[in-house]
């Protein structure tokens, strides 16, 4: 129910509106110390109305960044691949779901996202507590219990529009809280950035 209450809101967004938020959004997310200092991003090509991605892959390329894109697997587990640049990407459609953006070359396995400095993080809405909402799909539950099992600890960043910061949202016991939420007018942190300083 709640999920379909923000994909409906994010439904009547105009090309506009996903132009100026996609670019606000990538000046906020260029501006946090993690990303500045990341070598290695796990990130994700946005879909539809999601808020835009690719201003922000591309900013990151250009730094100098390696970005990590995910592909879905048959079992809605994620491999990745490499970003290098917009025409590097495939149009997949997997089954009844919606078409997503996918890296065209090599796959480096689904243990690849253990080595990101930065995780970005695909959701529909995140809550005072940083926990986030997802599609329901479980694709980042995954790679979150991955990077768990791994020990990795990349600073957790989910990107949203404004009305999407919520006071609540439903949580389940394997869910992760992220560190911070970027949307087009700022940047909210929910744990310390102790971490980013010790990297």
């Amino acid at each position: 129910m709640l999920r379909r209450e923000f994909l409906s809101v994010r439904s009547r967004l105009t090309a506009d509106d996903l132009r100026e938020t996609a670019n606000a959004l990538a000046k906020r997310a260029l501006g946090l110390p993690e990303l500045a200092q990341a070598r290695t991003v796990a990130a994700y090509v946005s879909v539809g109305s999601e808020p835009g991605t690719l201003a922000l892959l591309d900013a990151l390329r250009a730094r100098g960044v390696h970005v990590l894109l995910p592909a879905l697997l048959p079992d809605n587990d994620l491999d990745w691949g490499a970003y290098a640049g917009e025409g590097s990407l495939a149009r997949v459609r997997h089954g009844g779901k919606m078409a997503l953006f996918e890296p065209a070359g090599d796959r480096l396995g689904p243990d690849a996202v253990t080595a990101a400095d930065v995780v970005l993080l695909p959701g529909l809405a995140v809550d005072a507590r940083g926990m986030r909402l997802g599609r329901g799909g479980g694709s980042y539950d995954r790679v979150l219990a991955r990077l768990e099992r791994a020990g990795a600890h990349p600073a957790l960043v989910v990107l949203l529009y404004d009305s999407e910061v919520v006071e609540r949202v439903p949580e389940e016991a394997h869910d992760r809280p992220v560190d911070a939420v970027v949307t087009p007018s700022g940047v909210r942190r929910f744990r310390d950035d102790a971490r980013a300083a010790d990297r």
